[in-house]
């Protein structure tokens, strides 16, 4: 009966001690055990087998691949580094969590033992002495350990084996998706790269043929200079030489004359015989520009009735003293910028073209698009006159020196003067092919001077009545003409980008202003003639030295184009009215720029008052606004 008593104990101790030690302990107790005589246990020698022999089998790996194409080194070493964290990430979800251990009831894993190996007696020895040290309180099962639950185990291992695949399938087609969406995004790439080369090869070959281009037209540029250079040679050569005809063929009318004048007193009927080969003879020698000028005349007999004792009016050959001096040495007052619309004076029912001061008197005089005229009281703007007689747009009007008459340009092709004093046309200027830009008053009332879109330029005789002289040059229209203060020079402004300084008495041109990019809309001087200022299409407004010829300053206020540029009575301030309705103001002591916006559209004209208190502008809208 000891001996039954002993076997549970001599069991337990060998579980206890195969639970808590290794592998050689627990050996060493079994030996001990079957040498007792209740056990034999055969001694088995476990060896480790070597890895070397065994054959491990390639598992291939679909989803990793290195992208074709010229990928560098760099992005397949970082797919390979993000497919390693992914497969850690895999083995760190393979690993059981960590859980609260559960002690596991020694003695039911015993007898569930004991049953199975149907060890009776040895299971009623087990459970008297193991209840019997249970109610002695002798057992203490801290140091025995917990013995792991296999089913739970497998539970947890199965759950996370079903998670785990869940997640890989979730991988797979997430790593589908990125690897369709990298194919096509190589293709996307691929694409832009071949149009990136294409424009970059059609950019090239555009700069390429931008450089040879501008290589060609900068070889061509000394070309063009030298040529245009000869063209006004010739061109002055050409009008030397129909003077000296026309001086020649003159000498020999004056001399035939005289031998008519001669012949008289012998006998009437011998003269008369002898003049008429004379005349046959004074036709036969005279030139073309003398035969146009007789034509000319006979057309303008035929025309308009002309008094026989009418001559030619000659050209002041001193320079004259310039009245805008005086006024500005009076004129010391600070220029004015800060305008502020005040009025506006509905006139015409087209857009206004120009608008003029009386030289004396406060009037202003608006010219308009309806083919009318009106002089207009100031500061009321009630209209005192109004003068129709064009039969198309008028284009430009300006006072004579002594404001009694006023000379209008049209599209019409004529030139007009008015007596203002009755309203009446008084002459009309015939002789441009196209339509008249602009006119202007030589300083001693006997001369007028226009523009055409002819490209010409004419001088018109008030008291002959007839064109003095056409002034050739300009290879496009010629939109504006002035007289420099009391002298016979001209300033011309044109659609060729230039400006050109005449002399009226000879109609050469006596030099040329190169700097413009556009084409020339206006161009003035001073009050005091040191100075131009002109205006382009484009916005730019230029300042030239009139002494020098010269440029000073170009400003460019665009892109809106300058449609008329004028100066006020102390020449400190410059106005320009713009395309976009905008009123500019340059004070040429500081530089500033100052905007007035007023208008509704295009503004077409601008000019100061006598003492500079207001501003007019005359707008294609066919209103004037008064500033002030």
């Amino acid at each position: 009966m000891a001996a039954k008593q002993g076997l549970p104990t001599l069991a337990l101790r060998v579980l206890e001690e195969a639970l808590g030690m290794g592998l050689t302990a627990a050996r060493d107790t079994a030996e001990a055990v079957a040498a007792e005589g209740a056990y034999y246990l055969e001694q088995v020698t476990v060896t480790e087998a070597s890895e070397d022999d065994y054959e491990y089998e390639e598992i291939p790996d679909d989803n990793f691949s290195i992208p074709e194409g010229e990928e560098d080194l760099a992005k397949a070493i970082q797919m390979v580094q993000e497919q390693a964290t992914d497969t850690q990430i895999l083995e760190q979800k393979t690993v059981l969590p960590s859980k609260q251990p559960v002690p596991e009831v020694i003695e039911d894993f015993l007898c569930n033992f004991l049953i199975k190996m149907g060890m009776t007696r040895t299971l009623d020895c087990f459970q008297s002495e193991w209840y019997e040290l249970i109610q002695k309180g002798l057992t203490e099962l801290r140091d025995l350990g917990n013995v792991p639950d296999v089913y739970t185990q497998n539970m947890l291992l199965e759950n996370e084996n079903k998670n785990l695949k869940k997640d890989l399938k979730h991988y797979k087609q997430a790593a589908d998706k990125a690897r369709e969406d990298l194919l096509k995004t190589q293709k996307e790439r691929d694409f832009h790269r071949m149009h990136h080369k294409r424009i970059v090869q059609e950019k090239n070959k555009l700069i390429n043929d931008l450089k040879g281009l501008k290589l060609h037209y900068a070889s061509y540029e000394p070309t063009i200079r030298v040529l245009h250079e000869k063209h006004h040679t010739l061109l002055k050569q050409k009008m030397l030489t129909s003077l000296e005809r026309d001086r020649a063929v003159g000498q020999i009318s004056g001399l035939q004359a005289t031998l008519k004048n001669m012949e008289i007193g012998h006998n009437y009927h011998a003269s008369e015989i002898r003049v008429v080969p004379n005349r046959e003879k004074e036709n036969a020698l005279e030139g073309p520009t003398q035969k146009g000028l007789r034509e000319a005349r006979e057309k303008n007999k035929s025309n308009t009735k002309i008094k026989d004792n009418t001559k030619d009016s000659e050209f002041p050959t001193d320079m004259q003293p310039n009245p805008n001096l005086c006024l500005y040495k009076e004129n010391i007052c600070p220029a004015k910028v800060d305008y502020k619309l005040n009025n506006i004076f509905r006139l015409h029912e087209l857009p206004v073209s120009c608008i003029v001061m009386h030289p004396c008197k406060d009037i202003l005089i608006s010219c308009g698009e309806d083919r009318l005229w009106k002089v207009v009281g100031l500061p009321k703007g009630n209209v005192l006159l109004t003068g129709f007689g064009h039969t198309d747009w008028l284009s430009d009007c300006c006072f004579h020196p002594s404001g009694n008459k006023l000379a209008t340009s049209s599209g019409d092709t004529t030139v007009k003067l008015w007596d203002l004093s009755k309203g009446n046309c008084i002459l009309t200027f015939e002789g441009h092919n196209h339509a008249v830009w602009s006119c202007t008053w030589h300083s001693c009332g006997d001369f007028v001077a226009s523009s055409s879109l002819d490209t010409t330029s004419k001088i018109w005789d008030v008291n002959s009545e007839r064109c003095r002289c056409t002034l050739y040059g300009h290879v496009d229209s010629v939109n504006s003409i002035e007289f420099f203060p009391g002298s016979n020079t001209l300033l011309t402004g044109s659609a060729d980008k230039t400006l050109s300084v005449w002399d009226a008495r000879t109609g050469n041109c006596e030099q040329s202003l190169y700097g413009h990019m556009h084409s020339v809309n206006d161009a003035t001087f001073t009050p005091r003639g040191h100075m131009i200022a002109s205006c382009d299409a484009c916005g730019v407004i230029k300042l030239w030295d009139f002494r020098k010829l010269l440029p000073i300053v170009s400003i460019d206020v665009g892109p809106s184009p300058g449609n008329e540029v004028n100066f006020d009575s102390s020449g400190r301030v410059l106005a320009q009215a713009s395309g976009n309705g905008v009123i500019h103001l340059l004070d040429l002591k500081s530089g500033q720029i100052h905007k007035l916006m007023g208008h509704e559209s295009e503004a077409h004209t601008v000019v100061f008052s006598h003492d500079g208190e207001y501003l007019f502008s005359g707008g294609s809208d066919g209103t004037v606004r008064t500033w002030s």
